[in-house]
């Protein structure tokens, strides 16, 4: 095997997310536009004589490093399609350095599997076909294959119908008040499952079109989880006064964005929410840009 090598799982934000009905089986169809933030957990991936799993960053001690942690079976499951071909997939030391929150509507967990599957590539010196590995990441969870490609993209159906999207950069501030959101009970509050699909986007990286295209859109999941975690709208507010051009909750929350003009804006507003949320996690970043 090669020596350490390092994957970054990046933020997953859900910039729009709308409802557009639910499966047989109870998946829910959306419309979702995802951007990634440059900001992450960092993954590390070492030979070793047997398999291990350690964790560290400010989250870490929040996970299982033996449990169910979707690292594990990420690992576990591209072994098995590995071996099942004739390729050696031999003991991997991961090391997980955990710096964003759990199950906070960013897709940590999902990245994380994700950034599992490019990593264990790289060290095995093995590289699966789309085709392939598509369907594998989906096994993992609905939000693995986006994860995957970390690109701004379009997701349909119940996240696998992934289309890539001509989108700027942004200025962001994400907050997260720490407080655990149930995603099953925010679907259950869901008033509609029938909305209308997102409309057709702008066709090119143009920020003050998109940002006029954004701020008509929305996230259909954010009335029921602020029904359920009131601060969701306090910190929703508060990224408004600190002048973020559009202030919206990320998947099931309880991650709220701002988009910025620039990033002074945005390093400022980090100041001004933090003396606010003294016990919250605030972070300034930008997002990726994407090519259609």
């Amino acid at each position: 095997m090669d020596p350490s090598i390092q994957e970054t799982a990046r933020a997953k934000i859900n910039l729009a997310l709308h409802v557009t009905g639910r499966r047989a089986d109870g998946y829910h169809l959306l419309d979702s536009l995802v951007t990634f933030a440059d900001t992450g957990d960092e993954l590390t991936f070492s030979p070793a004589d047997a398999d291990r799993l350690t964790l560290g960053g400010r989250f870490g001690a929040h996970l299982d490093a033996e449990g169910d942690n979707l690292v594990l079976k990420a690992r576990d499951l591209l072994r098995q399609v590995l071996r099942e071909r004739g390729h050696a997939a031999p003991p991997v030391h991961i090391h997980l350095d955990k710096e964003l929150p759990i199950a906070a509507g960013i897709g940590g967990g999902s990245a994380d599997a994700a950034a599992t599957l490019r990593g264990l590539q790289r060290v095995w010196n093995a590289t699966l076909p789309d085709a392939d590995l598509s369907p594998l990441a989906l096994r993992l969870g609905a939000d693995v294959p986006m994860c995957l490609v970390s690109r701004p993209l379009m997701a349909r159906g119940i996240g696998e119908a992934l289309t890539p999207v001509a989108l700027p950069a942004f200025s962001m501030v994400l907050v997260n008040p720490l407080v655990g959101v149930s995603t099953p009970e925010i679907f259950r509050r869901l008033e509609r499952r029938d909305n209308a699909p997102l409309p057709p986007l702008p066709s090119r990286a143009d920020a003050p079109v998109w940002m006029d295209y954004l701020q008509e859109q929305r996230n259909d999941l954010e009335p029921p989880a602020r029904s359920l975690v009131a601060i969701i709208g306090d910190l929703i507010t508060a990224l408004e006064e600190s002048g973020a051009r559009l202030a919206r909750m990320s998947g099931s929350g309880a991650t709220c964005f701002g988009l910025y003009a620039d990033k002074a804006t945005a390093t400022a507003a980090t100041q001004r929410l933090a003396t606010r949320f003294p016990e919250a996690y605030i972070q300034a970043t930008h997002t990726l840009p994407g090519d259609a």
